[in-house]
């Protein structure tokens, strides 16, 4: 959480990243490779270490991708979580092989004394436990204590059931999440728990959708929940390639002033004095800026008559007219390009800026 937050969790260390006590959200996300292939998810862990991700979660269905960690770890640079379920045994191999964490639903793990092998592993090597508790999986008989139904309520109870089970075997170095496909209900459950707990909470809206659909459940259902000081890492959970949730997940902390760096950009909606094909020419813009670390603001506007003045808060920017469109920086019109260059125009705007702008990250 920020610094100014109204709720207050215990630090936790994964890898060499802090949660919880004031520490910035931290970003994560899931490979989607086979664990088994090393050289696969590698290759998409470095992808998403440089858009940002800060955690990096892998499933483990199997030994061999629990063996695998040991390899992957040597090679990336981030901490690394193992996705554990059904197997208790999993969780073990992960942690001997170099896991950073574990995330677990101890309802379906096994007996106590299985959930008990693994605390006893993860005490042995200081490694955090991530409880995780999620709407279709929550038990009958907590459903039937809740009205037959599942509720933000039943999550919270559920939650704590299994923390206490951990807490009761002499552990207590725990992250909790309870996450949901209804985003309300997310909502209300994290709200419950975080008023009843000091532990580092883990907050997301689980199976989203699309980037189209997920991104908007993701930006309501976690805009509101860190807007109220709740959360320490997050992951925007997307079905679509995993950097895309770094992407996303950066922009709603950026939105709430919560992430500094990465260019921000603005664009018009359009209407009937656009003279230029501003929609495509704004997904451009928004592709290319990701490669640029500044802190900065970027305008792309359809019309060179309103242009400049709606881009004057901006740092740089583009507005089009007939055929052509206008650079302009901090509100000025520095030059006139045709249109098929305003792109590239832009980009040597910003090639350049490195050398403007040297208190830039």
């Amino acid at each position: 959480m920020g610094s100014e937050m109204a709720y207050r969790t215990r630090k936790i260390r994964i890898g060499d990243v802090t949660i919880g006590g004031g520490s910035p959200v931290a970003i994560q996300s899931m490979t989607n490779t086979r664990t088994e292939d090393v050289a696969a998810t590698v290759r998409q862990i470095l992808e998403l270490e440089e858009a940002g991700c800060e955690i990096v979660r892998a499933a483990v269905p199997t030994m061999e991708a629990a063996c695998a960690f040991s390899e992957i770890k040597k090679q990336i640079h981030i901490p690394l979580v193992a996705d554990i379920h059904f197997d208790y045994r999993l969780a073990i191999k992960a942690m001997e092989h170099g896991a950073d964490k574990i995330r677990i639903n101890p309802g379906n793990i096994g007996d106590e004394e299985k959930v008990r092998a693994v605390v006893r592993a993860a005490k042995e090597r200081d490694i955090p436990i991530r409880v995780g508790v999620n709407s279709g999986s929550l038990e009958k008989e907590i459903i039937g204590k809740c009205g037959g139904h599942v509720s933000a309520e039943g999550l919270v109870m559920s939650a704590l059931d299994k923390v206490r089970m951990i807490e009761g075997m002499g552990y207590d170095n725990l992250v909790i999440s309870i996450k949901s496909t209804d985003v309300m209900m997310c909502v209300s459950a994290y709200e419950q728990i975080a008023g009843l707990t000091d532990y580092p909470l883990h907050i997301g809206i689980t199976e989203s959708g699309t980037a189209a659909s997920g991104n908007i459940k993701s930006a309501v259902g976690l805009g509101i929940l860190l807007h109220k000081g709740i959360g320490d890492t997050m992951r925007v959970s997307l079905t679509e390639r995993p950097v895309e949730e770094i992407h996303s997940a950066k922009l709603i902390l950026k939105t709430l002033g919560m992430y500094r760096g990465g260019i921000e950009v603005v664009s018009c909606p359009t209407c009937g004095r656009t003279k230029i094909d501003l929609i495509p020419l704004a997904h451009a813009v928004e592709e290319m800026v990701k490669q640029y670390p500044y802190s900065i603001k970027v305008a792309v506007m359809g019309c060179a008559v309103n242009g400049p003045g709606e881009a004057k808060e901006a740092d740089l920017g583009i507005a089009g007219g007939e055929g052509e469109g206008v650079i302009i920086r901090k509100g000025e019109i520095i030059r006139k390009v045709p249109e098929k260059e305003l792109l590239s125009e832009l980009k040597k705007e910003l090639d350049a800026f490195k050398f403007d702008r040297g208190d830039q990250e």
